[in-house]
């Protein structure tokens, strides 16, 4: 597979902050934004995005990997309730505005898929098509507590490896076929250097998002959400031990929507990682049949 390098690419929020993304392949051609989950970072879609701009592909591809506001190389919001997926979606927004983006196929994982659901809402015609990554329509409770339980926690490890044990040790039981390697690549994703110690590669302070977040709190549903996702094609994928996106959920989608293809794999939990060519071969075919289809007709100001 022949690659090219990615580019950084900036753009500025409404209310001033930097933000980040990494633009591969050709600008001029269709594109894919990739929206990572709530803790998560651009880097997460090197791979996926690599493999959809592999210059030895017959249709060019132009991917476009976002930090949201607080993670990866955008820069942190000095006001925690700011991190949100309202200012999320306004923020993706522009960016796509400020790069000259009009349409695009979105791969959202966890929060990334809320976000391309949001944004669909917000601007119809937007999305081509959606690759939703282990969200859905009802989030489980037992999942988010999970997550509200190591979000912004995790500390500084003396060294990767000790952050890969880390990992494993919270992980393990829903990712149970990863080999040492896999744990190292994850810490490696997961915090960075700065002055000579490892920090996180988000701002802890994401861990206020989910401080309502309790055993009776209401969970929103996202039923109304993904009706702006009815009109075009989605591909689901759920990881078989998901504790965030159950089977049933799944199902209903499915049952909901004519045009949505179901992925399920094996021994992963939330969120399948977007890496070997189980997951990676099934996500380019979308795609590919995605940009085949005319494009979204917008609709005219008035």
């Amino acid at each position: 597979m022949a690659k090219r390098p990615f580019l950084d690419v900036w753009a500025r929020s409404s209310d001033g902050l930097r933000l980040h993304a990494r633009s591969y392949g050709d600008r001029g051609s269709p594109t894919v934004v990739c929206l990572p989950g709530l803790a998560r970072h651009a880097a997460d879609f090197h791979d996926l995005a690599s493999a959809l701009t592999d210059l030895d592909e017959t249709v060019p591809r132009h991917v476009l990997a976002v930090d949201y506001r607080g993670r990866g190389g955008s820069d942190r919001d000095p006001d925690p309730s700011r991190y949100s997926v309202p200012v999320e979606t306004a923020d993706l927004l522009t960016l796509l505005d400020t790069l000259e983006i009009p349409d695009a196929v979105f791969v959202g994982t966890s929060r990334g898929g809320i976000v391309t659901m949001a944004a669909a809402s917000a601007r119809p015609g937007l999305v081509r098509a959606a690759v939703l990554n282990d969200i859905g329509t009802v989030i489980e409770r037992r999942g988010l507590l999970r997550i509200k339980g190591y979000v912004g926690k995790l500390g500084d490890p003396r060294d990767l490896n000790e952050g890969a044990g880390i990992l494993e040790g919270l992980f393990g039981a829903q990712f149970p076929n990863l080999r040492d390697r896999d744990w190292l690549a994850w810490a490696a994703a997961t915090w960075e250097t700065k002055a000579g110690r490892l920090v996180l590669s988000y701002d802890p302070a994401l861990a206020a998002t989910l401080e309502a977040v309790g055993p009776d709190t209401d969970i929103p549903d996202l039923w109304p959400l993904f009706e702006a996702l009815k009109a075009v094609p989605v591909l689901l994928v759920r990881g078989e031990r998901s504790d965030l996106l159950s089977a049933g959920t799944a199902e209903a989608m499915r049952q909901a929507h004519p045009g949505l293809d179901l992925v399920t794999v094996p021994d992963q939990g939330h969120t399948p990682l977007l890496g070997g060519p189980e997951l990676l071969d099934p996500i380019r075919g979308f795609i590919d049949r995605a940009l085949r289809q005319p494009r979204p007709v917008r609709p005219t100001p008035p």
